[in-house]
């Protein structure tokens, strides 16, 4: 309060000790301290009232409520700035014959006392109301006018340095003419040290609160960060004020939404693509150019689907092709395959592009048997798988703001005419020698010769392989 602050600086200055000046301060410091506690009292009720009553049902505050909700600090600054006017006056008042010895030091002891009552309150209802303010610029979509870092750092060094350090100057300033106390040797000794002390005393919960007002939202941000390092995406931090602080806030937040935005389109990319693919070209960069590249190849059909179609509801077709897809998605990519296509009841795989892999036709045949397995378990459709293996060009086709990841070559090719002829085999699956030949020794032992054939569109028989251990039950 001013007047204990007045006191505490004045008696030490050099009041003289005359019993009734004595008493009446100290009845007016008791009176006034009084008037000021009640006083802070109902206009703080008064305040925060109106805004708790909508906070605390969780209803969402009208613009005459937000408005109040963020001039809560403000207003709390200028009713104790004016409670700080008044006990300052009422000591001045009372001792207008001592202008020397009471009120001049009076009015020193308010004026530091009232900057740091009135910034330590306003630092603590920061803390206190921050809730109440945070919900009312959430509706409003607004900011809290803060001071930024540099003023508020300033500010504490003007009350904890400066203002002590300039009343210790101003006391030897005057000690020569003897303005504190006439008629005797002025000591400055005692209103050095209580000057010093009160400086003590108000820089330590100054700069707590300083510290902490910057310390904590820069805490939360480090918390996000640190959840955002552990795939925590959606992690966000409540933007409270438009300093430095709230920028980097927002800052934040703005990163964190673009970084979901970017793993969603790679996630969304990769479905489409394959991860491989997409990962490929987030790192990379799509291109018009390519590469030749060993692979493999399994194609695999779907057979008499279009009749299927014409004899089943859409939902049961479209039921069936899910399943169906949804196998050989989860077999291919066990193997670290990519399915490259799906052609209406067909699908494209290929191994070994755009990861190269010295094991491709060792995956697409272990890939070709397990769908052989599992495709012949669902008795709904019939179906025929070719593997071939050999050169093929693998990379980005298209037009400059259009591509599609693709493999082109014989292989290919090849494959598809093989998989139209294992629909009239017994075990649905047939693959090249190109693609056994590329095997390792222990997939190699897994396929035996089952003839040979001229496939379409070439004049030389192709040797033709199968499962040496088809299960046909």
């Amino acid at each position: 309060m001013a007047i204990s602050a007045a006191i505490a600086i004045v008696i030490p200055v050099g009041l003289r000790p005359i019993r009734g000046l004595l008493a009446a301060n100290l009845l007016t410091a008791m009176v006034v301290i009084a008037a000021q506690a009640v006083a802070l009292v109902i206009t703080g009720a008064l305040m925060i009232t109106p805004s708790l009553r909508w906070y605390l049902v969780g209803a969402h505050p009208d613009s005459r409520q937000q408005r109040a909700a963020r001039r809560l600090v403000r207003r709390q600054s200028i009713v104790i700035g004016a409670t700080w006017l008044f006990g300052a006056a009422a000591v001045i008042l009372v001792n207008l014959n001592d202008w020397a010895t009471v009120a001049m030091p009076t009015a020193l002891g308010a004026s530091l006392g009232g900057m740091a009552a009135i910034s330590t309150a306003a630092l603590i209802a920061q803390q206190d109301v921050r809730p109440i303010m945070l919900a009312a610029i959430e509706v409003s979509d607004g900011r809290i006018t803060a001071p930024d870092v540099l003023t508020r750092l300033m500010v504490t060094w003007l009350l904890c340095s400066t203002v002590p350090c300039a009343a210790i100057a101003g006391l030897v300033v005057i000690r020569p003419d003897r303005w504190i106390s006439p008629g005797r040797a002025a000591g400055i000794e005692i209103p050095v040290l209580v000057v010093a002390l009160a400086a003590g005393l108000v820089g330590l919960p100054a700069m707590f609160l300083i510290s902490r007002s910057i310390a904590d939202p820069l805490q939360e941000v480090i918390d996000a960060m640190a959840d955002v390092e552990r795939g925590h995406i959606a992690s966000e931090v409540r933007v409270y004020e438009s300093s430095q602080i709230g920028r980097l806030q927002s800052g934040f937040n703005n990163m964190v939404s673009g970084l979901a935005e970017r793993d969603m389109l790679r996630d969304l990319f990769g479905r489409y693509v394959g991860p491989d693919v997409a990962r490929r070209a987030i790192e990379q960069g799509a291109s018009l150019s390519g590469d030749v590249a060993e692979a493999a190849v399994l194609f695999i059909d779907l057979v008499g689907s279009t009749q299927f179609a014409a004899d089943h509801p859409p939902q049961e077709v479209a039921s069936v092709l899910n399943d169906f897809f949804g196998i050989v998605v989860s077999e291919v990519d066990r193997r670290h395959g990519l399915i490259n296509k799906f052609q209406g009841d067909a699908a494209l795989a290929i191994f070994g592009v755009p990861l190269a892999s010295e094991h491709a036709a060792s995956e697409a045949l272990a890939t070709a048997r397990a769908l052989g397995t599992k495709m012949r378990r669902l008795t709904a459709i019939d179906f025929g798988i070719g593997v071939s293996a050999g050169s093929v060009f693998a990379g980005n086709i298209g037009a400059q703001n259009r591509y599609e990841y693709t493999v082109i070559g014989d292989a290919v090719n090849e494959a598809a005419r093989l998989a139209d002829i294992a629909k009239a085999t017994e075990c649905r699956i047939l693959c090249s020698a190109t693609a056994v030949d590329r095997a390792d020794t222990r997939e190699h032992r897994r396929w035996i010769r089952h003839g040979e054939a001229v496939l379409r569109g070439r004049a030389q028989a192709t040797p033709l392989f199968i499962p040496a251990d088809v299960d046909l039950t």
